[in-house]
């Protein structure tokens, strides 16, 4: 029986992860797709020119012009992203979140992009404008500035828009975790519980903010179904990640990637934007095309940075058990999280390349099983 219980689960998240897979490229193919034909039958030059002249010279065009485009776009795509985030989760029995929160949180979700969006698009065009041959650094520059700026910001600003947490009540468990810090010679805030039962059935566990704002975070689906050991653990591999830097040595390379779409741009834009009867990047008309550079780009150097990410884990893996010496307990957490999380534990290669930023769940808990951990 448990053999065939076990043959259900797999089954289970083979479905849920194929239909992902499948989902997320459809979103990749039909984003780049409305991008390119806003930008192609002329309803971008259409409507920056409707906005320019509602309000000429105005400040007020750019943030019209984003709100209106982005608008359209999100519209466009709401039901795909309806079907992806809400039918799907609640077909596998992932999501506990009513039709109604999940519309405030969509609502709240695009409030927090098109404001750091706006941000970010003001300081590129005023860089256009004013730095024409040295835009691209400047503008690469602010945007890895502004990353670190909401990386700190996030605990204390973001994060409650979404979840209410507060300060663990389990002392015991603290203590662990506190003394985990300690002795991997971190410092750490404080200890916090997060209410994700009231949007899905998923755990999770984080180490997250700067500075002052670091704190840990234990999701409330984590803290009632796995033991001590077991979190105490992915505490350790959450911990791992600060003591090696990694989180930095991402932050570098996705600065270089934000550099070398920047570049690029400076470097093909005026053939590009020739193809659409445009003169020159200011004009912000252009936005669709700067949007599908990234796209392009990202695509391109989304299995690199995959690579990158999957050495790192495999490094906080091997770290977090030297530290804590859990290895069942390692082996165990893998086991429930597959299982709580549905996650494919053996994809095909490709899959693995061109999707997972984490070593797949058989190849963490082999990578666990091989090694030799002194009492």
């Amino acid at each position: 029986m448990a053999n065939v219980a076990e043959d259900v689960q797999v089954g289970k998240s083979k479905e849920y992860s194929s239909k992902k897979y499948k989902l997320a490229f459809i979103e990749i193919t039909y984003s780049f797709f409305l991008l390119f034909i806003f930008q192609w039958t002329g309803v971008s030059k259409h409507l920056a020119l409707k906005i320019s002249a509602i309000a000429p010279g105005s400040f007020l065009v750019l943030p019209l012009y984003f709100l209106a485009g982005y608008g359209i776009y999100y519209c466009i795509e709401l039901p795909l992203i309806f079907y992806d985030s809400f039918l799907i989760e609640h077909r596998f029995s992932l999501s506990t979140q009513k039709i109604s929160n999940w519309l405030q949180d969509q609502f709240k979700g695009l409030m927090i992009s098109y404001i750091i969006g706006l941000v970010c698009l003001e300081a590129l065009y005023y860089t256009l404008r004013h730095n024409p041959h040295t835009w691209w650094l400047v503008i690469s520059v602010f945007w890895i500035l502004l990353s670190i700026v909401l990386a700190r910001i996030t605990p204390q600003v973001l994060l409650p828009l979404f979840f209410k947490y507060k300060k663990i009540s389990d002392e015991a468990l603290k203590a662990r975790i506190l003394a985990l810090a300690e002795k991997m010679n971190l410092k750490v805030m404080n200890v916090f519980e997060i209410d994700f039962s009231k949007k899905t059935r998923k755990a999770n566990a984080a180490f997250i903010g700067w500075g002052a704002t670091r704190r840990v975070i234990l999701a409330d689906t984590l803290k009632s179904t796995f033991t001590n050991d077991e979190i105490e653990v992915i505490m350790a591999h959450e911990f791992a990640h600060y003591k090696c830097k990694h989180l930095f040595k991402l932050l570098c390379v996705g600065s270089i990637i934000t550099m070398v779409c920047f570049y690029s741009i400076f470097m093909t834009h005026a053939y590009v934007l020739g193809m659409f009867g445009l003169v020159s990047l200011t004009d912000i008309a252009a936005l669709p095309i700067i949007l599908m550079y990234f796209m392009i780009i990202g695509i391109v150097l989304q299995p690199l940075q995959n690579y990158i990410s999957r050495a790192f884990e495999k490094n906080a893996d091997r770290m977090a058990i030297h530290y804590t010496g859990l290895k069942e307990g390692f082996i165990s957490s893998m086991e429930k999280l597959a299982e709580q999380n549905l996650a494919d534990r053996n994809p095909h290669p490709l899959i693995k390349f061109f999707f997972f930023d984490h070593p797949p769940i058989d190849e963490r808990i082999a990578m666990a099983r091989s090694l030799m951990v002194n009492g």
